[in-house]
């Protein structure tokens, strides 16, 4: 057991509920492409049958097993095929940022409900230690992990999000320039994920920055519930 806690990102206790984030996380960041892809007249998700919350679907086992010793992985990228939409550039762009807003709405829901719980002293009213442990631990990871969703996946590095958001903004001479390094700028993005002295100073402060945006919101919700603050 030791030895796996050491290989783990989280220990073996929260694990399960590290798990239950990214399932929920990552399946409705790629439904949320896969619906609004449909939504604008690209069949290609919905006929491979991507558009749905089956989360067997959208995982990747290589991506979440890394995702789990290493602290970094993914899911099935949903296909999208630009060239069906009335609009291209326009709805390739909400598209692409539906995915994000997915895991900014979740990360927003997940503040609340945390929130309510305790305006409402449910928390206080938990006499049970390990289900109040199983609380907090659930909340700790699944706010803060979907903020950060929200944040990485707009770095416009492919093949993440902001990158085909760019992509799609950028005029014709630019995105030509964009397409033709594409291959190269994977490269800088695995860097940044991989290599630790670049780690420290791009990941770990998006890590810190959820953290603090998960708290504000709690924090909000709180005072709107006239709690005060955690």
């Amino acid at each position: 057991m030791d030895s796996l806690d050491r290989i783990l990102v989280y220990p073996l206790q929260q694990l399960p509920f590290f798990l239950i984030t990214i399932v929920i996380a990552f399946t409705v960041h790629e439904f949320a492409h896969a619906y609004f892809a449909n939504k604008f007249g690209d069949p290609t998700a919905r006929l491979l049958g991507r558009m749905t919350l089956n989360p067997a679907v959208h995982f990747d086992l290589f991506g979440i097993i890394l995702l789990l010793i290493a602290g970094f992985g993914w899911a099935r990228p949903v296909p999208v095929n630009r060239d069906n939409f009335s609009r291209p550039r326009l709805m390739g762009v909400i598209v692409s940022a539906a995915g994000p807003i997915s895991n900014l709405l979740l990360g927003i829901l997940g503040a609340l409900i945390y929130a309510a719980l305790h305006a409402t002293g449910v928390m206080d009213s938990i006499t049970n230690d390990q289900l109040l442990r199983a609380i907090y631990w659930f909340f700790g990871m699944f706010i803060p992990f979907n903020f950060f969703l929200f944040v990485f996946n707009l770095i416009p590095l492919p093949p993440l999000d902001g990158y085909r958001i760019v992509e799609d903004i950028a005029p014709r001479p630019i995105r030509g320039k964009l397409q033709q390094y594409e291959q190269w700028t994977v490269f800088i993005f695995l860097l940044i994920i991989f290599i630790p002295g670049l780690s420290a100073y791009t990941i770990r402060p998006l890590n810190i920055w959820s953290q603090q945006i998960a708290t504000d919101f709690i924090n909000m919700f709180l005072k709107l519930f006239g709690y005060g603050t955690l």
